[in-house]
This record gives structure tokens, C-alpha cells and sequence, in this order.
């Protein structure tokens, strides 16, 4: 028995978690007591204390050593192609609904932060927030986590960036104005299509594209630098859409572009393949080929130089069709460099 289409969702099923013993299987609809594949599933909101919140990572392909901030693990937005999926199973869930419907909460990042400027160990630096899942997903709606962590680099004058592709950033235009205005930060909207309708089969609950390119704007007449990230390129299925976004983002205020192709490691290659098939069953083939070309006739790919911008004739086409749309576009236009020296040790402003 084929299983109802869920609306909403880019995954369609939880695929075995590799760190688990046991899984989830239907093989009779009849054969089961409760209905755990539920057409809709039940959003959960787990609390974690950790004793930490920036991470730090190490990555040629991102310039070297960085540091990064997710205050939530799992994401509600439900991207069909996340990369952050595979993550999920570290704490015992599915990549695939679960991802989207189980959202683990770090509910002291705030005073965690604090913290961590407060160490003489503290050396002012950029730190990035949504480096693994989006800091304004729905829930940061009503929990303001997001916000609280923005409050503690404003009071501490710590550089911050930001990527999203959700327009409640929107929300915390006063405290990034506060922030930029001292070339602290920098927000990038992410953008991988103008179509509405890939957009809401690939990305089901995402802001849309127009709100996306109106958040751009927005965050420009606030005198906050916005760039734009088109991620992940596809080849047969967006890769085509290039030129355009980064035509209207340009139109709109943007002052930075950058790209990534799509890579599916682990669990998420299933995820993808059964979204591709079941949404464009008629290219799916040549898409999933297409991306096999980018990695070295795989899908998966950890090599670096090679896994956010893939290689070969596809990737050769794809750089250049971006580049070329860069210098048409974004002729003259450059992110700041972000300030270091404002960093207040202790939070606290000097009479020297």
C-alpha cells in the first residue's frame, strides 16, 4: 500500500536512524494498532541544558577556523535537501519527519553566551547563528531565543551573522540596526528558486520567495548589509534561476552573493531521491544523475574544495552562470568587514 502524500512536509517518512537497533516498519496497514505514520504529524518540543553553545569548526571551504550558534536542533521549515538531517540521529531521532516534527530547544543559549564573553579566554570574533538549522524557524516565534542571543552580542559589541530563509528576522531589525552600525553584522536570506511552486514542494514551510526578496529589502533600507545565498544549486531542477535571483536580490539592496551546489550525505540521499521521485517523477533521473556528476559519480561528498561547489562540467557551468551574474549585478557592491575592535570585555561601556 502506497502512503498518502503529506502536505507540508519534505520528507515523507522517517528513514532507520544507522545509530539504532530497532525501527519503525509497516508492512500491513491492518497489522498495526496505532497509526504511527500519521498523515500529520505532531509537533514536539524538546528542552536540552547544555554546557556550552558555540561551537567551533575548522573548514577550508569556509575560510579556516569559525564559530557557530544553533539554538535549535531539527527544523520546522522541513527543507527536503537539509544537510542538517543527518544530525538528528545523534539524539536517537529519524532524519527524515522526525527532523521536522521533534525540535530539540536550548532554552539557556542566552545566558550561555553571556558566559562564554565573560571568559578571559574570549578573544572578539565573528560567530555565525543557523550554521546547522534556522535560528527564526517557527518556534523562535513564541520562545524569542534567537532574540535573547542577539541582545547579549549587542550589549557585549561581539560580531554576529546570520543566515535564514524565514522572514521573522524581520522582528529584530532594531538590535541588528544597533549592531550594524558599528560593522557588526550582516544577515544572508537564503534563495534557491523564484519558482512558488518549487519553493513550496522543496521548502514547504519557508517564507516565500517573494517575502524572501522583500526581507532583503527591508534589512537594506535599515541600513543592514543583506546578502544573499543561493543554496543548494541543482542542476536540471534550479540551477537555471541563478541569473535571476541575484538580479532581483541586487534590485532589492543586496550587497553579497554567494552559492553552494547540493550534496545528499547519509540519510538524506534517501529523503531526497523519494521527494524527487514523487514530486518530478518525469526529470528525476536526470536530476539524481546530475548530481551524481558534481561529487565524482556520487551523491554524497566530504571532500573539501569539491562538496559545496562539486566539480566537472556541471559545476564548471554552474560557477561560471554565477559569476557571470555576480559581475552584472553586483558590480561595486561588498559585505563589511565585521568590527572587532568594539568587543566591551565585561559588557559594560569605558570612561578610557
Amino acid at each position: 500500500m502506497q502512503e498518502p502524500y503529506i502536505k507540508g512536509r519534505g520528507a515523507q517518512f522517517n528513514p532507520k536512524n544507522p545509530f539504532s537497533k530497532s525501527e519503525y516498519t509497516r508492512e500491513h496497514t491492518e497489522g498495526i494498532d496505532e497509526n504511527i505514520f500519521a498523515d500529520k504529524p505532531k509537533m514536539q518540543l524538546f528542552y536540552e541544558s547544555p554546557k556550552n553553545i558555540i561551537s567551533k569548526f575548522n573548514s577550508p571551504d569556509l575560510g579556516g577556523e569559525g564559530y557557530s550558534i544553533n539554538p535549535y536542533q531539527g527544523c520546522e521549515h522541513g527543507c527536503s535537501y537539509c544537510y542538517a538531517r543527518n544530525s538528528h540521529q545523534y539524539w536517537g531521532f529519524s532524519a527524515g519527519l522526525d527532523f521536522e516534527t521533534k525540535i530539540i530547544i536550548k532554552k539557556n543559549a542566552a545566558e550561555l553566551l553571556e558566559r562564554s564573553f565573560l571568559s578571559s579566554s574570549w578573544v572578539a570574533r565573528p560567530v555565525m547563528l543557523s550554521g546547522n538549522t534556522d535560528c527564526y524557524q517557527p518556534s523562535e516565534r513564541k520562545l524569542k531565543i534567537t532574540r535573547s542571543l542577539l541582545e547579549v552580542f549587542t550589549r557585549y559589541r561581539n560580531p554576529v551573522t546570520i543566515i535564514t530563509k524565514n522572514n521573522l528576522v524581520e522582528r529584530d531589525i532594531d538590535i541588528l540596526q544597533d549592531l550594524a552600525k558599528d560593522n557588526l553584522t550582516y544577515v544572508f536570506i537564503s534563495i534557491n528558486t523564484v519558482t512558488a511552486s518549487l519553493r513550496q514542494k522543496m521548502e514547504p514551510r519557508t517564507a516565500t520567495v517573494a517575502k524572501r526578496f522583500k526581507i532583503i529589502r527591508k534589512l537594506s533600507d535599515s541600513g543592514i548589509p543583506a546578502g544573499v545565498m543561493v543554496a543548494p544549486v541543482i542542476p536540471g531542477l534550479n540551477d537555471h534561476e541563478v541569473p535571476e535571483i541575484l538580479k532581483q536580490a541586487a534590485d532589492n539592496g543586496a550587497v553579497g552573493c554567494r552559492y553552494e551546489v547540493v550534496r545528499l550525505n547519509g540519510t538524506i540521499g534517501t529523503i531526497f531521491k523519494d521527494w524527487l521521485v514523487k514530486n518530478y517523477p518525469e526529470k528525476s533521473y536526470k536530476v539524481w544523475k546530475q548530481i551524481e556528476t558534481l561529487h565524482g559519480g556520487k551523491v554524497n561528498d566530504t571532500e573539501w574544495g569539491r562538496r559545496l561547489l562539486g566539480e566537472g562540467n556541471y559545476a564548471t557551468m554552474i560557477a561560471r552562470l554565477f559569476q557571470t551574474s555576480k559581475e552584472k549585478y553586483f558590480e561595486g557592491r561588498q559585505l563589511p568587514v565585521l568590527n572587532r575592535n568594539k568587543f566591551r570585555r565585561g559588557g559594560n561601556l569605558t570612561l578610557f
